[in-house]
């Protein structure tokens, strides 16, 4: 195993996940399985193939102490904050940054922290794969994993299916991958289900840090000028003021469109270890046990005639009658009531909160 480094990307709001994660609060911080919070079960998976000097949690200045005070173990330092969100691309190039400083050619298993994954064992074994790969080849590696249902909520990748001579890690289900597809709509995700050769785009990677750094100075020249700027001033008084006008500066881009898209060296490691990436209520709903009338039910909650549904409590008594489908979650100062085919459709409500100047429900 080459000497390994986690990055945890935390400063996500969760928006499909309101009205329970909110911009202090978000997704990642709440206990939806069980009695750790997502970050917390994502920190404790990896805890016994990394140690935590080298995992670092990238976050934003608002989430920062509630992400520290979630995470005790890891030293001050390896929490990155943001001053504003710029989606990934940039997030991981400033981890890269840090990682490089210990080590340029440490190996960085890059990782959200809003995952839920069952199968630790074989999850484990996948990455150990992908490093030893990342690290011989030098190529960007991400992790695939075998889709059961023809989803739309997650993008995709088409894999290289037949083995060639350019890639000696085919018998590992290491793939050279083929292209990379956005989140279908049904008939076009019933095609790729059947068709065999794409799998889902977990949004996990593995890869150099000089390897990752190389790729975004050439397809994100940007934003590899304001990484240059910001690397000087790492560990000095500089540094929070520097990644400030720095952010304030570049655009926010995707990993996925702004380097993987565009790379020619990917692999992707097919992987089967009980993922889900938790992305919205629904989800959770698939996720939850159920009644007999396959209700997932959480808290003070009271049904008749109601069958399928997430209903959940915080506190005041929730009745449901003669529904089925529903996603129900009340909050202290808000009800969401919505079908279940419609939750990925939450985030709408939350950029129309947003637009209408409505920030005390956010």
């Amino acid at each position: 195993m080459p000497e390994l480094y986690a990055v945890i990307m935390a400063g996500g709001i969760g928006a499909r996940f309101w009205p329970r994660s909110r911009e202090r609060m978000p997704k990642q911080l709440l206990k939806i399985f069980g009695n750790a919070s997502l970050l917390q079960a994502t920190y404790t998976r990896i805890a016994s193939i990394v140690p935590a000097e080298r995992i670092y949690i990238v976050t934003n200045e608002v989430q920062l102490d509630a992400v520290i005070e979630q995470l005790p173990k890891i030293p001050k330092e390896n929490f990155l904050a943001e001053s504003v969100g710029r989606n990934t691309a940039p997030c991981i190039g400033l981890a890269a940054l840090h990682v490089k400083r210990m080590n340029p050619q440490g190996v960085m298993l890059v990782l959200p922290a809003d995952h839920r994954i069952e199968n630790e064992p074989a999850f484990h074994r996948v990455i150990q794969i992908a490093a030893r790969v990342a690290d011989e080849s030098g190529y960007l590696v991400t992790i695939g994993i075998e889709p059961t249902r023809p989803e739309t909520g997650y993008g995709y990748i088409q894999l290289i299916d037949e083995p060639d001579s350019s890639n000696p890690y085919f018998d590992e289900q290491v793939y050279r991958v083929k292209t990379f597809a956005e989140k279908p709509n049904l008939a076009t995700a019933k095609k790729f289900l059947e068709s065999g050769d794409f799998l889902w785009n977990s949004g996990m990677f593995v890869w150099r840090a000089d390897v990752i750094l190389d790729q975004i100075k050439q397809f994100l020249p940007d934003l590899a000028e304001g990484l240059a700027t910001i690397e000087p001033t790492i560990g000095t008084p500089q540094y929070a003021d520097t990644v400030e006008t720095v952010y304030g500066l570049i655009r926010s881009v995707s990993i996925d469109y702004g380097v993987m898209e565009k790379a020619k060296h990917v692999y992707v490691v097919k992987a089967d270890f009980g993922w889900s990436d938790v992305g919205s209520w629904d989800e959770v709903y698939r996720l939850l046990p159920k009644d007999e009338e396959g209700n997932a039910i959480d808290g003070l909650v009271l049904t008749k005639d109601t069958s399928r549904s997430l209903i959940h409590s915080t506190g005041r008594l929730v009745a449901v009658v003669g529904a089925s489908d529903l996603i129900v979650i009340e909050t202290p100062d808000v009800v969401l009531v919505c079908k279940r085919t419609h939750s990925q459709d939450v985030k709408e409500i939350v950029d129309t909160i947003r637009r209408k100047q409505l920030s005390k429900y956010l």
